[in-house]
């Protein structure tokens, strides 16, 4: 396959990750996470997230999303979520399944939720014919690549505290978000009052993983259980933790992040001097939507790999990854001319 904007999961290994797991392939460790590197692993996320932090690993961003909601409920909960939401759209029913709760999808622009809108789903609180409303849950980056401001993120998880609720993230892509705003994670999670967070790796460079982290002790107390009864504990965890000291240690994540995002950036640039093509939504991280003409679009496909994402309007998606280089772009956008 040529290179691929269909998703940042369709990019390779970071090669310092790779360096990391040779590295613990070395010598024998006890198994399910009892090991020396995922207990430093684990003080790594306390060191960047802060004390409170209590992070697990996982196989996947699927298997974070579930167990990490799973924690904050019980079955006759109500969970809230952009109608855009990955749990809503894009993973096959697993949360209701497997938390039995309810979701309520609340209408977005732009991937984001607003406070009055996610307001109008607080109530029924008490009344036992109700599915009682627990967890807002929101992506940063949206799955449309864009941002919550802090002053958004503290907004909503004042509203759900105020309510006696919480508030989770799903961070599939967590460290573009912290590069392209500029800020630590724990300055827009922790510091916000974000109760716990899906932290993503695998689209940034990581070979297998992602970790959950709570900010609250008591979610955190369970989730041994809750982990093990999901299938989700790797009995060779060294292997993941090692990623993630290797990823987290030295702002290896930013580093990777930042050139998803610049290189976004500039295929933004460049499709701009292509008045068919027109720019759907604000490119904040490494996503670039766009309206694409419908006899464009498919001649572009046979040329390079990306999704549409509205069959309607011929909206695309273009992700961009660590590894993405300004000459795939300079191709891409030539191709596009040329089929004009």
């Amino acid at each position: 396959m040529l290179h691929s904007f269909g998703s940042d999961n369709h990019s390779g290994v970071a090669p310092e990750i790779l360096e990391a797991i040779i590295n613990v392939n070395k010598e024998f460790q006890v198994a399910y996470g009892e090991d020396e590197i995922t207990k430093a692993a684990i003080l790594i996320f306390k060191e960047q997230l802060g004390e409170n932090a209590e992070a697990f690993f996982v196989f996947n961003g699927t298997g974070a999303n579930i167990l990490a909601l799973k924690a904050m409920t019980n079955s006759y909960n109500a969970i809230l979520c952009p109608d855009t939401a990955h749990i809503n759209c894009d993973e096959c029913a697993a949360p209701e399944k497997m938390t039995g709760c309810k979701l309520i999808p609340i209408p977005s622009k732009d991937g984001k939720v607003s406070p009055e809108d996610v307001k109008k789903e607080l109530k029924g609180f008490g009344f036992q014919h109700h599915a009682q409303v627990k967890v807002l849950s929101i992506s940063q980056p949206t799955e449309l690549g864009t941002l919550y401001t802090p002053k958004e993120i503290k907004e909503l998880a004042d509203l759900m505290h105020e309510s006696n609720c919480l508030l989770h993230m799903d961070g599939s892509r967590i460290s573009n978000a912290s590069a392209s705003l500029k800020m630590s994670i724990k300055e827009f999670t922790a510091d916000l009052g974000v109760d716990a967070l899906s932290f993503g790796g695998t689209k940034n460079g990581l070979l297998i993983g992602e970790a959950v982290v709570f900010f609250r002790k008591e979610l955190a107390e369970n989730f041994l259980y809750i982990r093990k009864q999901a299938a989700q504990l790797y009995s060779k965890n060294r292997f993941i933790a090692a990623q993630f000291i290797a990823y987290l240690s030295g702002n290896l994540n930013i580093k990777l992040a930042n050139q998803s995002n610049s290189i976004a950036k500039y295929l933004e640039s460049e499709l701009k001097s292509i008045p068919q093509v027109q720019i759907s939504r604000p490119v904040e991280t490494n996503a670039v939507f766009a309206y694409v003409p419908f006899d464009l679009c498919k001649k572009l496909q046979e040329k390079h790999y990306f999704y549409i994402w509205d069959d309607v309007t011929t909206e695309v998606r273009w992700m961009c990854s660590f590894n993405t280089r300004k000459e795939d772009i300079d191709t891409f956008i030539s191709d596009i001319k040329a089929l004009l």
